[in-house]
């Protein structure tokens, strides 16, 4: 049996030392960041002047509520379903067609909805957004 004092020389390393390669990854970034800014310099230019046509903005939205009695509202207007479609018939033979924007109560019938969305369609306003709260 021999006895030992001292650490044992023989063990090896058992982990990796990962600082080089750290050290590498820093460099390989500063590098990167040094090219991408040099990659994308900005050009001084005088840009021409034209005489283009100013075109029309888009037509106002309509907003369209349902509320949780089944009432449909034209913007804040209380109307009946054949009153809308009237509306929606007139918004439809614009030239620039609006969107028509959706409110619905979460209480609402899903009905009432299908039968909005059904006249809009058949008005020819097939742009519906569907609006709700955050």
């Amino acid at each position: 049996m021999g006895f030992q004092l001292g650490e044992d020389n023989d063990a090896g390393m058992n982990e990796m030392n990962l600082i080089p390669l750290i050290d590498i990854m820093l460099v390989l970034m500063i590098i990167f960041l040094v090219t991408a800014t040099v990659a994308n310099p900005s050009i001084p230019l005088t840009l021409p002047k034209t005489t283009a046509e100013i075109t029309q903005p888009p037509p106002k939205a309509i907003t369209v509520s349902i509320n949780a009695n089944g009432e449909v509202a034209w913007n804040a207007e209380v109307i009946s379903l054949d009153e809308l479609q009237t509306r929606l018939n007139e918004a439809g033979q614009a030239e620039r067609k609006p969107t028509v924007q959706l409110r619905a109560d979460k209480e609402a019938r899903y009905d009432t909805v299908a039968q909005v969305m059904s006249r809009a369609s058949e008005a020819g306003l097939s742009d519906i957004a569907f609006l709700s709260d955050n």
